[in-house]
């Protein structure tokens, strides 16, 4: 638990991070502001659209007494509005760092200057990162989706679909919303999307420390917005510890996440190799 302490730290970091510097943190809000407003419109569409697609694809029911069609279409509408609000959690910040890429760069090294030294460049131009970040995140969408699918159809199992399923999908949401965070930070040090998920999985704990409380707040309408920032900012400070990477601590003073006023060695870096 003390790696999952962890990672919830670097998130706390992120946001005081932008909080003691305020331009950047209105900065990082432009691009979640113009998403928000897409990802708003979809999901409203598809709250009063469920009930017609439901039963538009069980057309078997149509037939059915009370109260079974009601209970299967009204189950199948909550998991359809569910499978979209997973997908959306995760596809919002995918979406927000490809529209925002030079925003987030920006911010990201930024962070890295107030930890000391130089800020790593990929060196590469603009739209090579953008179709580098967009190729990696629609690798990370079809895995995403391979899990949705699985837990979709898990959530037809009594008790277990309405309580496991739901914490399972929490942890996968928050796994792949951090990888997608600190591809930021990574992807300038030339890290590529395997290598990154090694890292993660080899911090596991703390990856979900930092994932989870974030997927939450997330599911809280314009929270996301209002925490990107801080999210790309912290990203980055997990980064730098998953690459084994060491500051002198901010400008300001602030200890590293873990409290020991540096970053821990990535342990996990052995097992992405």
């Amino acid at each position: 638990m003390r790696d999952f302490g962890a990672g919830f730290g670097y998130l706390l970091q992120g946001q005081k991070w932008v909080g003691r510097h305020g331009r950047w943190f209105g900065f990082g809000l432009l691009p979640g502001l113009v998403t928000f407003v897409l990802y708003v419109g979809a999901l409203v569409g598809l709250f009063y659209g469920a009930d017609d697609l439901t039963a538009w694809a069980t057309p078997f029911a149509d037939d059915w007494g009370s109260p079974w069609q009601g209970v299967l279409r009204g189950a199948l509408t909550f998991l359809v509005f569910s499978l979209g609000l997973f997908l959306a959690v995760i596809t919002f910040t995918a979406v927000t760092l490809l529209v925002g890429q030079p925003f987030y760069e920006s911010l990201s090294e930024e962070v890295d200057r107030s930890r000391g030294g130089d800020a790593p460049e990929s060196g590469l131009p603009l739209w090579k990162d953008l179709w580098i970040s967009a190729r990696d995140s629609l690798r990370v969408l079809v895995r995403v989706a391979f899990y949705g699918v699985l837990l979709f159809a898990a959530g037809f199992i009594p008790v277990v679909g309405q309580t496991v399923v739901p914490a399972i999908g929490f942890c996968v949401s928050g796994f792949f919303l951090t990888e997608e965070l600190t591809a930021v930070a990574l992807q300038r040090r030339g890290i590529e999307l395997k290598q990154r998920l090694g890292l993660l999985r080899g911090r596991r704990m703390a990856v979900l420390g930092f994932g989870v409380p974030l997927t939450l707040a997330f599911l809280v309408p314009f929270v996301a917005v209002l925490l990107m920032p801080g999210a790309v900012a912290g990203a980055t400070l997990m980064a730098r510890d998953l690459n084994g990477e060491e500051g002198d601590g901010d400008a300001d003073g602030d200890d590293a996440a873990d409290g020991t006023g540096g970053h821990r060695p990535a342990t996990g870096a052995a097992s992405g190799a």
